[in-house]
């Protein structure tokens, strides 16, 4: 049941899509893999957006060269605080009314099982495709929807994956398993903009509000301002 307080303070969405929606996404948990400059604008929407628990993964601290892009991080954090503990503690501020979970270790085969049990959709924030891969096998096996999400320079991409109703990542995106692209360049708008379709993909898929990009690539080129969706069927 939603409080008094939460009725206000989510009286805009729950105009939108209702008090039952609402109060799905209040009980809902959802896992954001990767606190950077996806993930940050993914767990501030996802928090603004009420959903019940958040759990936040990822094993690394800011640094300075993050902050264009990464929000939840300011230069207080870097190198002192954690990625995930920097989001927890402002994310628990912008909403107190949810509850914010932390891992701060790398995900892998023989853990991601234990770390992802229990969420109802998972987030992939990250930038290599090694770790991808294994929450996207979990997922699978697990009938767990995964949102993608991933930029590079001035372009971005996002798809909903969705277990026995589209192809897994790993067939989309067949032979890349690039090293981690710290030094790529990056412009910080597409972050905030290919985040927060992601977090609104996580919305649609819990309240069933709205069409997914499932079976569809959602190609985003800022160099023309071009918003292309591919159908992958």
């Amino acid at each position: 049941m939603l409080t008094d307080h939460e009725i206000k303070r989510q009286d805009r969405e729950i105009k939108l899509y209702g008090i039952e929606n609402q109060e799905k996404l209040k009980s809902a948990k959802v896992a954001v893999v990767g606190l950077g400059g996806l993930g940050c604008p993914v767990a501030y929407y996802l928090a603004g957006a009420g959903v019940g628990t958040l759990l936040l993964i990822d094993y690394e601290k800011p640094e300075l060269s993050n902050l264009d892009r990464q929000i939840l991080h300011w230069e207080e954090d870097v190198g002192k605080n954690s990625k995930v503990n920097s989001a927890k503690w402002k994310l628990e501020r912008f909403n107190p009314t949810i509850k914010v979970e932390v891992f701060e270790e790398k995900l892998s085969e023989e853990n991601v099982a234990e770390v992802l049990e229990g969420v109802d959709v998972v987030v992939d924030c990250l930038d290599n495709f090694h770790t991808r891969y294994i929450i996207d096998k979990y997922c699978q096996k697990a009938k767990i929807p995964l949102v993608h999400g991933g930029i590079k320079g001035l372009y971005g991409e996002v798809t909903t994956i969705i277990p026995g109703k589209t192809q897994n990542l790993e067939e989309l995106f067949s032979g890349l398993d690039e090293a981690k692209m710290e030094k790529t360049p990056m412009f910080g708008p597409l972050a905030g903009i290919i985040g927060t379709i992601e977090a609104a993909e996580v919305v649609k898929i819990i309240t069933h509000c709205g069409e997914c990009l499932t079976n569809k690539l959602l190609i985003v080129d800022l160099t023309t301002d071009s918003f292309e969706t591919i159908d992958l069927k």
